[in-house]
C-alpha cells in the first residue's frame, strides 16, 4: 500500500497553469540570479516535541542492533519559520519558535529582505492565510510606494478585501517582492519541503532525545549552521509542470 494525495482540481487549466509556473522559476533560478532576483522557497513546520527518553539507549554492537526504550516524557513544542535560497541551497534567516502568526511570518519575510534589501525577490509559498495577510500586503504596498489610504479596508472593500484580493496584489511581478503560491494540496511543489524532510530524518528523529524545548531550539541552530556550512548545494529538479495524470 501507498498514500496519495487527491488535489481535489476544479479547474485543471489554472491549477495546470500555476504548476508550470513554479517549475518555470525553479528551472530558470540561475538565470534570474544573474539578474540580481533571488528566489526563496518558504515555509513553516511547526508543533516539533521536544521529547525526552526516560531510559538510556541500548548501545547497537556487532549482532544487535540498537534499543530505545519508547516511555518519553514531553518538555513542549517549537516550530521553524525558514526560507531556502532554491540556487544556493542556504537556509536564510530561519525562525525557530513555537508559534507562526501573520506577525511572526512578516517578521521573517523582512529578515530575508534584509540580507539583499536592494534586489528582488520571489517567494514560493502555499496557500495558508498568513501568507496573505493585511500586514504583508500593507508592508509590500510600502515598499513598492503605495498610498495605504488606496488598499481598501479588510473584509470589505479594495486590495484588502480577502484573501484573493490580497494574492493577486501579492502575486503582481512588477514588484520588488513577489510571492507565488502553489496549488492546493501541492507542498510537494515547495523545495522547503525537500528540507524539512532531511532534518527530520537526520536530526528530529525517533532516536532523538532532547531535555527540554531550549535543547531543541539550540540543536535546530546548530543543524542549519552546519548544513548551510557543510551541506548545503541546489535541488536538481528535473519536473518541468507537465503532469502525466490526475
Amino acid at each position: 500500500m501507498r498514500s496519495w494525495l487527491n488535489p481535489n482540481i476544479e479547474d485543471f487549466e489554472e491549477f495546470q497553469a500555476t504548476v508550470k509556473e513554479v517549475c518555470e522559476i525553479y528551472l530558470s533560478s540561475e538565470e534570474l540570479a544573474k539578474e540580481g532576483v533571488h528566489i526563496y522557497s518558504t515555509d513553516e513546520k511547526m508543533a516539533l516535541q521536544a521529547l525526552e527518553h526516560e531510559n538510556p539507549k541500548q548501545t547497537m554492537k556487532p549482532g544487535q542492533v540498537e534499543g530505545i526504550d519508547p516511555e518519553y516524557e514531553r518538555h513542549g513544542t517549537t516550530g521553524i519559520i525558514a526560507s531556502r535560497d532554491v540556487v544556493t541551497g542556504e537556509i536564510v534567516a530561519p525562525l525557530i519558535q513555537p508559534t507562526r502568526n501573520e506577525a511572526d511570518y512578516l517578521f521573517h519575510i523582512r529578515s530575508v529582505l534584509a540580507v539583499n534589501p536592494c534586489d528582488k525577490h520571489i517567494f514560493i509559498n502555499d496557500n495558508l492565510n498568513t501568507h496573505k495577510s493585511e500586514s504583508l500586503v500593507r508592508f509590500v504596498a510600502e515598499i513598492e510606494g503605495f498610498d495605504s489610504s488606496a488598499l481598501g479596508i479588510k473584509g470589505k472593500s479594495g486590495i484588502l478585501k480577502n484573501m484573493e484580493t490580497r494574492a493577486e496584489f501579492l502575486t503582481d511581478n512588477s514588484h520588488k517582492i513577489v510571492f507565488v503560491y502553489t496549488p492546493k494540496h501541492c507542498s510537494w511543489l515547495n523545495q522547503i519541503e525537500c528540507w524539512f524532510s532531511i532534518i527530520t530524518r537526520r536530526l528530529l528523529n525517533k532516536r532523538a532525545s532532547f531535555i527540554s524545548v531550549q535543547e531543541l531550539e539550540q540543536k535546530i541552530w546548530d543543524f542549519i549552521r552546519y548544513y548551510n556550512q557543510f551541506l548545503k548545494k541546489p535541488f536538481r529538479w528535473n519536473f518541468k509542470g507537465k503532469l502525466l495524470r490526475v
